[in-house]
């Protein structure tokens, strides 16, 4: 019988199989990845910029492997991860930086916990330190030093990177318009006021973000009609039609 990395049944299954969420993780991430101050490495290999979505989806199949695949073979996806790093350190030829690491496990961290809070409900405690420790074990995977031990300690830490790491530049806006002119104006519009609600107040104040009371309001009846099988016809007004199969696709058995 095999082994797993997350075991069948955890929250970090229920969050990283269900598309929805997924989205919002991403959502959150985008605009908080543009703020950090390392956001050039990705400048440097050209895959954000050129794509901002489809890298979305590169990162996506990454952590559902490490998610939905036995132990050995999840971690053989980490290891890969962490060699593709290597490798862009090694064309650089300097490496990046420890914090610029936990930064982006730090992002994945807490999206996951407030998409699936805003879509569906707060995660109790202990689903919070299975959620820190999955993480953390791929930061270890990845050899990340200086990682904290538990949630506690990682909600100190992450405050602590919030204030230090994010910055606006030059980089900030133009993944900005890569956005815009991939969503379109209004998807893009609505991507802003949807990052309004769920990003800490540091992203928010860093790019003029609001947030505004029928965002969430909306993101209720979202729920509402998702409860009357009407989440296809949804997706398919909200989301770019290029996107679509591969956005449902993300739905996972937990």
């Amino acid at each position: 019988m095999s082994t797993y990395f997350v075991k069948p049944g955890s929250i970090v299954r229920q969050i990283w199989g269900d598309a929805d969420v997924i989205l919002l993780v991403f959502t959150g991430s985008a605009a908080e990845f543009a703020l950090n101050r390392a956001v050039d490495w990705l400048f440097f290999t050209g895959k954000l910029p050129a794509d901002p979505i489809a890298r979305l989806f590169s990162t996506v199949r990454y952590a559902q492997e490490i998610v939905f695949l036995p132990d050995a073979k999840a971690r053989q996806t980490i290891a890969r991860m962490g060699a593709i790093h290597v490798g862009v350190e090694q064309k650089r030829g300097y490496q990046i930086p420890d914090w610029a690491y936990r930064d982006v496990l730090y992002m994945l961290i807490d999206y996951s916990e407030r998409a699936y809070e805003t879509l569906h409900r707060p995660l109790t405690n202990p689903e919070r330190e299975e959620l820190f420790s999955t993480f953390r074990e791929v930061g270890a995977g990845m050899n990340v030093p200086d990682l904290p031990t538990n949630y506690t300690d990682w909600r100190t830490d992450r405050e602590a990177h919030l204030n230090r790491d994010l910055v606006r530049s030059q980089f900030t806006d133009k993944l900005f318009q890569r956005y815009r002119e991939q969503l379109g104006i209004w998807r893009y519009n609505l991507l802003r006021r949807v990052q309004g609600v769920l990003v800490p107040d540091q992203v928010r104040a860093l790019l003029n973000l609001s947030r505004r009371p029928f965002v969430t309001y909306s993101i209720g009846v979202y729920k509402v009609l998702n409860t009357l099988g009407l989440r296809s016809v949804i997706q398919r007004l909200l989301l770019p039609p290029d996107y679509l199969d591969q956005i449902r696709s993300l739905d996972t058995d937990s």
